[in-house]
This record gives structure tokens, sequence and C-alpha cells, in this order.
């Protein structure tokens, strides 16, 4: 019986523990500050957009681990095969920020439909979320994506960085500065010629052109969602 229990902590079983109580955990924590139905639907819009990242990377047939999640830093997925090509890398970072924007505007659509602000609260904290996540700069899916067009696209997410630190002081951005900071060094050295990005200008302009429309759709729903929340 023991043997079968570890058996199944390896396996499927082990994963959805990790992802179950690892959410449980985040939420948790957010109702401490929020309460339990913000809490619960924050994690959710989490999860659907990690879940974006994981779909997209079992259609390329790459072995990737559940989401596990953080109170305050979000959640990730693990891809056991580090060696994408450029399409690939770009296909994968932009599904979760496409999935989770979807969700959103769902949370958004029923608030304005009338079932109540706290649709409009999470719609918002969904779009702000996946347009945060579009911020130029590794590890981040907006640095994943930019790196595999043009790593120098990377240094305009310093003064993005720069000044939402500014706006909200937080340790996560100084987390992200300093991940950022070996890549952004490369671009200033000249040095960034040796990252692999995407050859065709197809792709290139199919990738940018998601990630432009994306980010200002991003920001303008965000807007919307918050003028729609009573003061």
């Amino acid at each position: 019986m023991k043997w079968l229990l570890l058996l199944a902590l390896k396996g499927g079983l082990g994963k959805l523990l990790l992802t179950g109580g690892s959410m449980l955990v985040s939420m948790a924590v957010y109702a401490m500050s929020f309460g339990w139905p913000y809490a619960v639907g924050l994690v959710l819009l989490i999860l659907v957009h990690e879940l974006g990242h994981f779909i997209a990377a079992r259609q390329c047939g790459l072995d990737v681990g559940a989401p596990v999640f953080i109170p305050f830093v979000g959640a990730w997925i693990t891809l056991k095969d580090t060696q994408l090509t450029p399409t690939v890398e770009a296909h994968v970072a932009m599904a979760g920020p496409m999935l989770g924007s979807v969700a959103a505007f769902v949370c958004y659509l029923l608030g304005v439909s009338g079932h109540g602000h706290l649709y409009l609260a999470l719609a918002q904290a969904g779009f702000m979320l996946n347009l945060f996540n579009l911020i130029p700069l590794s590890p981040l899916d907006g640095g994943r994506l930019v790196g595999v067009l043009s790593p120098k696209l990377w240094l305009l997410g310093v003064p993005m960085l720069m000044a939402l630190f500014a706006w909200r002081p937080s340790p996560l951005l100084l987390l992200i500065a300093l991940a950022a900071a070996p890549q952004v060094w490369s671009v200033l050295r000249g040095q960034a010629a040796q990252h692999a990005t995407i050859q065709s200008p197809a792709a290139r302009w199919k990738y940018g052109a998601q990630y432009v429309l994306l980010a200002a759709a991003l920001a303008i729903m965000a807007f919307e969602a918050h003028e729609g929340i009573p003061r």
C-alpha cells in the first residue's frame, strides 16, 4: 500500500496535490486581505493564464510540469524541455496572456451585465495581471516573446519597470529586475546577437502584432473595468 501511495504521488496525483495545495494556500493568503470571493476568483484567473502556457506547451509536444502557486508572486509551470525553437518559445509565451485575457473579459461581461461589482474587480485584476506579464523583460512572458523577435526590445522594459516601481514599490519588481539584468546587460554590450530569433518575417509580424494589439486591448479594458467599479 505504501508503494502504491508513493507511485501515485510521483505521478499525476502528486502534480494534482501540488497544484491544488498551492492554490488553496494562495487563496487563504489573499482572502486575509481581500476576502474569499475575490481571492478564489483571482487564483482561478491566474490558473487560466498558466493553463494557456500548459496547453500550448503540450500542443508543441513539450514535457511540462503542473502549475505551482506562490502568494503575491503568481504561478508558473516548469518546462522540462529547455532547448526551444524561437517560434515555439513565442507560441508558449503568448498563450498564457491570450487565454488569461479571455478569462478576464468573461468576468468583465458578467460585471457589466449586472452580476455584481466583484466581477468587474476581478476583470480589472485579470487585465492588469496579463498586461504586467507583457512587460518586455524576462522572466515575464513579454520578455520571452520579444527576446525571439529582437532582444533589443528588452531595453523598452527597463523604463516600464522603473515607472511601475515608482508608482507601486514591490519586492517582486526588484526580483524581476535582478533576473532581467544579465539579458539587458548583454544587449548593452552588443552580445544579444547570439540570442536565437525568429527568422521568418511573416512569423515575426504575426507575434509582434499579437503582442502590441493584446497589450493595447488590455490597457483599455483595465481602464474600462476600473471606471465601472463604484467608488
